[in-house]
């Protein structure tokens, strides 16, 4: 079985694994509802780290940035159904059932879901779908599941309007605060310039303001600065930390290190 399993084209996905996986780097572009059927889940941004298990149910807001870890328990698969809530089906909703935002939401983008019977018995009856990906669902049958769940989080979190009806564009955030604690994941420049709510030219054109170089120039430099305080600091190998610091391969990283210091890593440990 191909891992996640698409069971709705862009919507719905049921991913299993039998032994730890860890993505270094997750884009989150879409609000994503996920249910842990076994195995535990984990993601770490920046500033938090979520962690649950069978049974549970996270609620993540559209635009982050995180590392997640996949870990399977007690002899069992790692097991998650994961609902894609894109911004047009939720227009559609909110359209629908004439739903309206109160105010910009400004809360946790990441939301752990209360143990529900209602939710516990929707994802019941997803479990069918999914395990039976061969017997595609129709995208009508499909989209009224989705739209059922989002009926539900309303009626079980009343609260939770503001956080998935919010279409407005994001405020233009701290560009230096974000970056220093951002540079680490491998994303293109123009996933930086969304997640700080601006355009590309307006994110180039304050960053080099703010830092007085290009991002890529930035990046870079920022990144092999730290490598190097690990290395000669903290008597890490590169091994060990290439990946965390947003270089695609070891080889990679040992050739921009040698370039920009003139020595090898191996060299300074």
């Amino acid at each position: 079985m191909i891992n996640p399993t698409e069971i709705i084209p862009g919507v719905l996905f049921y991913s299993y694994y039998a032994s730890v996986r860890k993505d270094k780097v997750a884009f989150l572009e879409h609000t994503t509802l996920v249910l842990q059927v076994s195995g535990r889940f984990t993601m770490e941004t920046a500033t938090e780290r979520f962690s649950m298990e069978q049974g549970e149910m996270l609620l993540i807001r559209r635009n982050q940035l995180g590392e997640l870890t996949k870990t399977p328990l007690d002899g069992q698969d790692y097991q998650t159904i994961v609902i894609c809530l894109k911004e047009d089906l939720l227009r559609q909703i909110a359209l629908e059932g004439q739903i309206q935002a109160g105010k910009k939401y400004v809360g946790p983008p990441t939301i752990l879901i209360p143990g529900n019977d209602f939710l516990h018995a929707f994802f019941q009856s997803v479990m069918p779908y999914v395990r039976h990906s061969e017997d595609k669902v129709t995208n009508a049958v499909g989209m009224l599941k989705v739209k059922e769940v989002v009926l539900l989080l309303l009626h079980i979190m009343p609260e939770l309007k503001d956080f998935l009806f919010d279409f407005s564009e994001p405020y233009k955030i701290d560009l230096e605060k974000f970056m220093l604690s951002n540079f680490h994941f491998n994303i293109p420049v123009e996933k930086f310039a969304q997640l700080t709510g601006r355009s590309l030219a307006g994110f180039k054109r304050d960053f080099q303001k703010t830092f007085g170089m290009s991002p890529r120039h930035w990046l870079q430099e920022k990144r092999l600065t730290e490598a190097r305080h690990l290395i000669e600091k903290k008597n890490m190998r590169p091994s060990a930390f290439y990946l965390d610091l947003g270089f695609e391969s070891l080889s990679h990283f040992s050739h921009s290190f040698k370039k920009r210091f003139g020595k090898a890593p191996t060299e300074h440990i």
